[in-house]
């Protein structure tokens, strides 16, 4: 792949990886179910990996960066770095904005993060719910709160995501996800997209 589009790639996955809106208590797992996934926390450290498949000008891309993400309450800081460990961009979330930072290149800052990805891709990509997803809870097809767990492992999205939680991490008290596949499929403003994220063991 020529240079320019890995660039283009890394962008595309910095601002997938970004995704975050203010930070708002989530609701917890409804009661009764002890295997859905671990309570909604809003401060959280996780690292791991993130690979995706897209389409983009009738044209196939894909794409697999490491990611470390810090999550505080009103800030999500993403570090993306390529399979070699060299550090391709940095992302910050606030309520008041979405800043990407790369190397060699100004700073790319929008009101929020689906406006700063329609700057960088030329489209927008609806991912803001990124953070729910990482924990084990998504927003099914109905607009109701889900909550992940090894026996109840799929759900499609209102904003159209078939969202499976394939594993689990090992050994931890309550559900934690290990690896989450997301698939999309074209759209007026995107084409197909699958996404798949590995997120590494707790330290």
């Amino acid at each position: 792949m020529p240079i320019t589009r890995r660039l283009t790639a890394f962008i595309f996955a910095a601002a997938l990886a970004g995704c975050a809106t203010t930070a708002t208590r989530q609701p917890d797992a409804a009661p009764g179910a002890a295997t859905s996934a671990a309570a909604y926390r809003d401060s959280i450290e996780l690292a791991g990996r993130l690979s995706a498949n897209y389409q983009q000008d009738g044209q196939p891309g894909s794409v697999t960066v490491n990611f470390e993400w810090s999550q505080q309450p009103g800030r999500i800081d993403v570090t993306l770095a390529a399979p070699t460990g060299q550090t391709v961009a940095m992302v910050k979330v606030t309520p008041d904005e979405a800043t990407l930072t790369q190397a060699n290149r100004p700073p790319r800052t929008a009101k929020d993060i689906d406006t700063l990805t329609a700057q960088v891709l030329g489209w927008s990509l609806p991912v803001s719910n990124l953070r729910d997803w990482l924990q084990g809870y998504a927003t099914d097809a109905n607009g109701q709160r889900f909550a992940a767990s090894p026996v109840r492992s799929e759900v499609f999205t209102a904003d159209g995501w078939r969202l499976r939680f394939v594993s689990w991490q090992k050994g931890s008290a309550t559900p934690m996800p290990s690896v989450i596949n997301a698939e999309r499929s074209a759209t007026a403003t995107g084409g197909e997209l699958a996404i798949r994220i590995a997120i590494n063991p707790p330290a």
